[in-house]
């Protein structure tokens, strides 16, 4: 194709978790919830369908207005999003010119590499030290750097980096740094005060994975409001749509059912995390809804292959510098345990 710009030609492209179309499987390779959404955003959902004959809120007022509320945070420093993929579009667009340079930690998400690419810009990984603490050279200048993307927790690991990390780094960095808190919920503190304390540090969040809304397809960032007039500049006009902003808004109203989702979805981590333990894994201790896992002896894929052969999705990931290993979604203990029964079979 002649016609794209060259850095597009060149693009591998992002490669999504395994959607299976046809037949019965058990899906813990995608991190999504397990359980149902909260019947509110059900209800919610079937009275704004009444009404599409009209252009959605292109700033979904009512969405900010009860994050506010359940988050403790001004609704003018939200902006929402299409997933919170597309806050993290809106930001590599808004910070992130031809020839500028992005850094992520590694491994992480791998989404953040494409977006550097989309743009014409360079990506720089910096690797996590073996105890998944960040090195020095993770907030070193450099003149080129637009954009810093933390996911935290992180994705594939489920580990963190401390709070007070956070505001050390952003202290010493020359730009915007995101802290990525899709899987946030699942974990035993956030970052949204600190957002509040420096205005480099932003915070996205998903509703894809606590709130069970993954097919919804709503996510939002928090940044002080000087940033955010800006990126409502770059967000496409109607980026939410009224199924979506009415679906979110219920769901991040009722923290009853998130607090009760969260319970579960630990419990069964916890379970996880022990049992493979047992059968002989390397198990790193997660703060997501999801557990990272090696294995001291023997090849992980092979195990993954065969997981499929039966009808259960697992993701197999393999990093430069890290040994490959296999991020299993928490889902519900039958899920988990047909899984294990499997694994143990294996190993």
């Amino acid at each position: 194709m002649t016609f794209v710009r060259d850095n597009i030609s060149r693009l591998a492209g992002y490669v999504p978790g395994e959607q299976p179309q046809g037949g019965k499987f058990i899906k813990l390779n995608t991190n999504e919830n397990p359980y149902p959404p909260s019947v509110k955003v059900v209800e919610a959902i079937q009275v704004a369908a009444e009404k599409l004959v009209r252009y959605p809120d292109p700033v979904s007022t009512a969405f900010r207005l009860a994050a506010g509320e359940a988050l403790d945070v001004d609704p003018d420093w939200i902006v929402s999003g299409n997933g919170s993929d597309d806050i993290l579009t809106i930001l590599t667009r808004s910070f992130v010119g031809q020839g500028d340079l992005i850094r992520l930690p590694n491994p992480s998400y791998i989404l953040y590499r494409t977006l550097a690419e989309i743009q014409g810009a360079d990506y720089q990984e910096v690797d996590f030290h073996d105890d998944w603490s960040l090195p020095e050279s993770f907030s070193a200048n450099d003149n080129r750097l637009k954009l810093v993307f933390l996911p935290n927790p992180n994705s594939p690991t489920g580990t963190v980096v401390s709070q007070t990390e956070i505001l050390e780094l952003a202290d010493r960095l020359p730009c915007p740094i995101l802290i990525d808190e899709a899987y946030v919920d699942f974990a035993e503190f956030n970052c949204i005060d600190l957002v509040k304390k420096n205005e480099k540090i932003m915070v996205s969040r998903t509703l894809s994975k606590s709130y069970g809304l993954a097919g919804l397809r709503f996510g939002f960032l928090v940044a002080q409001p000087t940033i955010i007039e800006q990126l409502l500049k770059v967000k496409d006009s109607y980026n939410c749509d009224a199924l979506s902003i009415a679906g979110a808004t219920a769901a991040i109203s009722d923290q009853q059912w998130l607090q009760g989702n969260v319970a579960k979805i630990k419990a069964t981590r916890q379970t996880l995390q022990e049992k493979l333990t047992q059968l002989g894994f390397d198990v790193i201790p997660s703060q997501a809804n999801f557990v990272w896992c090696t294995h001291p002896t023997s090849e992980v894929k092979p195990i993954y292959e065969y997981l499929k052969e039966n009808r259960i999705l697992v993701r197999y990931m393999s990093y430069p510098n890290w040994k490959e290993g296999l991020r299993i979604s928490v889902g519900t203990d039958d899920q988990i345990n047909a899984c294990l029964s499997l694994i143990q079979s294996k190993v």
